[in-house]
């Protein structure tokens, strides 16, 4: 058998995006995913049946890069209709889009680690790769295996990718600000390491991990055994804190919540002057996707109006939206509730608790009280409309207002397509 012979084929990144194929998925989409109450509710700014409001941010739910890869990942199943397809993980971190693609027959492969199930790819597979992007190990597998590629990796994570490969090719450390464990910033870094796999990377997720990176650079520690206890996760193979905090560049995973990057920026600018005397050793570059700045910045632009309570709706394995809890609970009642279900009455919200890390049924009389109430809704980029019109619609049932009542209040404004 010749060499060429024995050689494993290239992947084929296939382009799924036909004119006949998208006028389908898209159809198909709107009626998975779309809501006109939503668009109703957002464009009066407050929503009032009787003794109840709703109000929404203005910036919420799918942004494009989500759109994109749930779009694509619909059309790999018109495309091939009868060929295994596989997904890394989840799609994106939303349960109700990873259970319809399920519906599909799409089977999701494990991210965290490859197991036997990459072993057993043929070329005659497709493999779906996510919007959080996958690492460069994983892409590897795939293409000696040929299978197939569809590509829905978000064009704001790619551009953080050609940051740090910019960073190890020059010989600079990346300092990442997200969560090691979180599929895109493994994916980030992986790339960090560089083409030829000399780079280096350490991620952080608190201030106070950076106040501690800070510390190091700044010469105060010479214990590397207690950097690597404080970073078990995060830190590329090979890592000396007495060498590789030389020269560093920050980066981030692109839902962070963009005030705590850029003080963690600072600090470690800062540090770098304390250290040389000025910041040429110290690179930065601002990677914060533009859709999660959106959303926050619209969520803070409304809690500047009054409300009893803000729910915010998504996975809980969503870091921008647990980014936006974050931000509401500082002001006022907040509940990370994943779907209406999670209202089980008007005294019990179930929802997560970002601090216990677990979800727990919360007892309050915020949408029990007799007198007005203002709801606030919002969500994070993963959130479809149909599940924040359940919500909507689950807060006013709550409040004895029916379904056919929200309806009528929507026919005055001359909207003719009805809640679902």
């Amino acid at each position: 058998m010749s060499a060429a012979a024995g050689k494993k084929p290239k992947p084929r990144r296939v382009n799924v995006r036909k004119p006949e194929v998208m006028e389908r998925v898209e159809a198909e989409v709107a009626e998975h995913y779309r809501s006109s109450l939503v668009e109703v509710v957002r464009s009066q700014g407050l929503f009032t049946i009787g003794n109840t409001s709703m109000t929404l941010a203005k910036q919420f739910g799918f942004c494009y890069g989500v759109e994109r890869a749930i779009d694509l990942a619909y059309a790999s199943r018109r495309v091939f209709p009868e060929s295994r397809i596989f997904l890394i993980g989840e799609i994106i971190h939303n349960q109700e889009v990873n259970r319809q693609l399920t519906e599909m027959g799409i089977v999701s492969l494990p991210w965290e680690k490859m197991d036997e199930q990459y072993d057993e790819l043929t070329s005659e597979d497709v493999v779906i790769v996510p919007a959080f992007g996958a690492p460069v190990s994983f892409m590897d597998k795939i293409e000696r295996q040929g299978a197939q590629t569809v590509d829905t990796t978000c064009g704001d994570v790619m551009k953080v990718w050609r940051r740090v490969r910019g960073f190890a090719k020059d010989g600079v450390t990346s300092i990442i600000h997200g969560k090691a464990s979180h599929e895109e910033t493994r994916a980030t870094a992986s790339r960090a390491l560089g083409d030829d796999k000399t780079g280096h990377y350490v991620v952080i997720l608190t201030t106070d991990d950076a106040d501690y990176l800070c510390e190091w650079i700044r010469g105060e520690h010479s214990d590397a055994g207690a950097f690597y206890a404080r970073f078990p996760e995060g830190l590329s193979e090979g890592f000396d804190p007495m060498v590789h905090l030389d020269r560093v560049g920050v980066a981030n995973q692109t839902t962070m919540l963009k005030s705590e990057t850029e003080d963690i920026q600072k600090r470690i600018q800062v540090a770098v002057e304390s250290r040389d005397g000025d910041a040429e050793k110290f690179f930065v570059f601002d990677t914060i996707c533009g859709a999660t700045q959106e959303r926050q910045d619209a969520l803070f632009e409304m809690l500047k109006h009054k409300m009893d309570a803000l729910l915010v709706v998504g996975g809980y394995n969503s870091s921008n939206t647990t980014h936006l809890v974050e931000i509401g609970e500082k002001e006022l009642p907040t509940f990370f509730i994943r779907t209406s279900d999670c209202l089980q009455s008007l005294e019990d919200i179930v929802h997560f608790d970002l601090h216990q890390k677990v979800e727990v049924s919360s007892k309050t009389s915020i949408l029990a009280q007799d007198e007005k109430v203002v709801v606030g809704v919002t969500a994070g980029a993963s959130c479809p409309n149909n599940l924040i019109e359940e919500t909507i619609l689950r807060v006013f049932d709550l409040r004895g207002i029916s379904r056919e009542q929200v309806q009528a209040e929507c026919d005055k404004l001359g909207v003719a397509a009805a809640p679902a």
